[in-house]
């Protein structure tokens, strides 16, 4: 199908969908929950021909993990669209009602955005998440993944549009781009007469070349260099199990720790605990000159390690004298995404949570954390590093906009 008979069908639907109740639109979340781990063994059997190029081409560790679908991770696709279902429906939420002194009553009302093109990489998984999150908010949704997840993603859209069938509705809410010309990405990107906004999941290439070439409005999502700050009052077992959890309990998502800030005064005692924590996932730790003062054979890091998102099993580390110059540093190299320290110091703690440039900001808790799922979302379309409209995990009311309805008895300016 060409993207212009795809933008039709995409704009036909979302009128369709801005009419549908709050039970018509549960009633599909559930069933396509139910549809997803009935064909679950399909969807794997897709997924395993994914993964089997992947590891063909080469494919980075952290990035076959992405791609990665197992039946737990389909069970938790399925658990967030069942979720999304229990969510409060947002759309018709009057938001702001006042009267005017000729008499005019105004709300201000959410509606849904329209039509979302999302363009990501490697999770399938986001598939799901985007599906549901577009369709309770009313909006239809055309997708563009990368081609090494292309046959696990039309396995999740059959089953999709399959439940979406079965409940009435029509099918064309959910649209996947199979074609895996970078020319029809470019032309997608154009669409802006079908396509009311633009959400890029992916690495930095992928975003930049979006929010670069799109005519489409972007919502910007971001890479993840992602820091924890170890305070000279953290409790260092915490510190510890903080950054241990941030760094290795998935390597190849973007709120995953790439880069430690330690208070010198703390070094000796803390860096030789968490470097035999780390060394059983065998992490490479590269650091400043304060850190290798303490830790000799840690490998010396660069400029570009500061900023850099390693979705790798390496962690680059920096030592300073106080908060002030953590904050400047975290400040300098972060991608606005998602920041924590580690202190049991209400005042230090309270100044690094105003003054770090970030969409979420931790304190004394792992920037794993940074998920629609956890916020309780019930999933998230992306992790917004922009500060317009939305920031942070985006969930039902950042894939909305709102109106303005004015009623009045005859009222004319004059």
């Amino acid at each position: 199908m060409d993207l212009t008979t795809m933008g039709q069908k995409a704009v036909a639907a979302k009128y369709s969908l801005q009419v549908l109740s709050t039970e018509e639109k549960n009633r599909a979340l559930m069933t396509a929950a139910s549809k997803l781990i009935e064909r679950q063994e399909d969807i794997l059997v897709a997924n395993n021909v994914d993964i089997e190029n992947g590891e063909k081409n080469g494919m980075h560790q952290g990035l076959l993990d992405r791609l990665k679908l197992t039946e737990t991770r389909i069970e938790a696709m399925a658990e967030g669209l069942k979720q999304i279902a229990e969510l409060p429906d947002c759309i018709g939420e009057v938001m702001e009602r006042f009267e005017r002194p000729n008499g005019m009553q105004i709300e201000k009302k959410r509606v849904p955005l329209g039509v979302i093109g999302i363009i990501y990489e490697s999770r399938p998984n986001v598939t799901a998440d985007a599906f549901g999150l577009c369709f309770k908010t009313g909006n239809a949704v055309i997708l563009k993944g990368g081609s090494d997840a292309i046959h696990s993603n039309i396995a999740i859209v059959k089953v999709l549009k399959e439940a979406l069938t079965e409940c009435g509705i029509k099918k064309d809410a959910i649209q996947l781009i199979e074609d895996k010309d970078r020319a029809v990405t470019a032309a997608f990107m154009k669409m802006n007469e079908y396509v009311d906004v633009l959400i890029p999941r992916g690495g930095a290439g992928l975003i930049r070349s979006v929010v670069e070439n799109s005519t489409i409005p972007v919502i910007e999502t971001g890479t993840g260099n992602c820091h924890v700050y170890v305070d000279e009052s953290a409790d260092l077992d915490m510190a510890v199990n903080i950054i241990f959890n941030a760094k290795t309990q998935r390597i190849g998502v973007c709120n995953a720790c790439e880069s430690l800030v330690v208070h010198r005064k703390i070094a000796k005692a803390f860096l030789p605990k968490l470097q035999e924590a780390l060394s059983a996932k065998n992490v490479e730790l590269r650091g400043d000159e304060g850190v290798r003062a303490v830790l000799s054979d840690c490998i010396p890091a660069t400029e570009e390690d500061f900023g850099k998102e390693y979705l790798d099993y390496i962690l680059s580390m920096k030592t300073v004298d106080n908060v002030e110059e953590a904050i400047a540093h975290i400040n300098k190299y972060n991608t606005k995404h998602s920041e924590c320290i580690v202190t049991e110091d209400d005042k230090v703690a309270e100044k690094f949570l105003n003054q770090v440039d970030a969409a979420c900001v931790y304190w004394n808790v792992s920037t794993r954390f940074t998920d629609g799922f956890e916020f309780g979302f019930g999933a998230e379309i992306g992790i917004s590093t922009q500060k317009l409209h939305a920031r942070g995990p985006m969930g039902l009311k950042e894939l909305t906009s709102y109106k303005y309805a004015i009623t009045g008895n005859g009222q004319v300016r004059g």
